[in-house]
């Protein structure tokens, strides 16, 4: 299939109760071999061939380029569906999603670069993301000049510097690095650089307790050379532009999310075979007949429901960008509750290693750590409201 969303078919567009149905489908081959990838920390090669086979890596780029030019509902399907598969699959295509949204969206690149990425997503499933953690600053999103430099010359620019946490980086194709100028006032921004140049070396230092597939390994730039056209979205450093406008935020919070809530929604699925077919011999029947654990699947289904309506609203455009943050923040610790209450409930079969709960687990606890973090979004909000106030007065 090619990379449309709905491709054409004999009968004309694929309905979308056949997408849908197509999605399930490619969750169940996902969900095959996600215990392999989480213990080997493999990159899923396997099944980005699966998404590229179902077109769907080329989702979010513009129809002229052979793109699905998805909007945010559209891509939230998707994510959601390969979540509940493998979820570090579900996270590298979240950051395809958002690079190549807005690339479509921004047009800020160089016309000849945002075609030739664009195309390499659609033929041949090449995947981007941006490379912005360092050692030393940590996350970007706290503020800060990054180490990484880039030096101009008359051959170009010369890269140094080094990244962690850069998911997906032996399965990429394209590096958005972000990096600071040589100048005075040093430009700030993106430079786009192609995995295979010369100097690029990946440290597999990748070892998470949880969404280990994502090989967020440590990436080194040592005297690397890009064209200066390769400075594709740069401000000055005096007068930052933000890496993501307010739609951007809004798809980075309900993408990401999404990833946690089908992490949940796996285990909830677990949970419920396990109880139906677990009968203790002193009951006599199966454990989903004890009301303890009807009302405990009741707290996981209302938290679960609280999900769907907040990711509903924010993808039928109910939802104002401005409330993001608390989308990202709901949602996963939504998520998180779900699957503990999960775990608390099993007891040990649930924290076995021959159970896929534990492995559920784990991954829902990555949800934390990605920006914004927890902090950063309840100050915003509280600071929010108390300027609310003094603009009334």
């Amino acid at each position: 299939m090619n990379a449309g969303l709905k491709p054409a078919t004999a009968a004309g567009v694929e309905s979308d109760d056949a997408f849908l149905l197509r999605l399930q489908g490619i969750s169940r081959q996902l969900a095959e071999t996600a215990a392999h990838y989480d213990e080997t920390g493999e990159f899923p090669h396997d099944n980005f061939r699966l998404l590229h086979e179902h077109g769907l890596l080329g989702l979010t780029v513009e129809t002229a380029l052979g793109g699905g030019a998805a909007d945010l509902r559209q891509a939230q399907r998707v994510i959601s569906a390969v979540a509940r598969g493998e979820p570090s699959t579900a996270l590298i295509l979240v950051m395809q999603y958002i690079q190549h949204t807005r690339i479509r969206d921004v047009r800020n690149w160089p016309e000849h670069l945002r075609r030739r990425v664009a195309l390499d997503a659609v033929n041949e499933g090449a995947l981007i993301n941006a490379l912005r953690v360092e050692p030393d600053l940590g996350s970007p999103s706290r503020g800060g000049l990054p180490a990484t430099v880039a030096q101009r010359t008359a051959e170009g620019w010369r890269i140094n510097g080094r990244k962690i946490y850069s998911t997906g980086s032996h399965g990429l194709t394209w590096f958005n690095v972000w990096a600071r100028s040589d100048d005075t006032d040093p430009a700030v921004g993106v430079w786009l650089v192609r995995k295979d140049t010369p100097g690029v070396r990946i440290v597999e230092d990748w070892d998470h307790l949880g969404m280990r597939a994502t090989c967020s390994h440590e990436v080194i730039f040592e005297d690397v050379l890009v064209p200066l056209d390769h400075a594709v979205n740069t401000s000055p450093w005096t007068a930052p532009q933000p890496e993501l406008d307010a739609n951007g935020v809004l798809w980075m919070a309900v993408l990401m999310a999404s990833v946690y809530d089908g992490v949940a929604q796996s285990a909830r699925e677990w949970l419920v075979q396990f109880l139906e077919e677990r009968k203790p011999s002193n009951l006599g029947a199966s454990l989903s007949t004890l009301p303890r654990f009807q009302e405990l699947l009741g707290h996981i289904d209302t938290l679960l429901f609280a999900n769907r309506t907040l990711l509903d609203s924010a993808t039928h455009g109910l939802t104002p960008a401005s409330h993001a943050a608390q989308i990202k923040y709901l949602v996963t610790s939504n998520a998180i509750r779900a699957v503990e209450l999960a775990i608390e409930a099993t007891g040990n079969p649930g924290l076995s290693r021959s159970n896929a709960l534990q492995r559920h687990y784990r991954n829902v606890l990555c949800a934390r750590v990605h920006t914004p973090q927890n902090d950063v979004v309840l100050q915003g909000v509280g600071k929010a409201a108390f300027a609310a106030r003094k603009a009334q007065d």
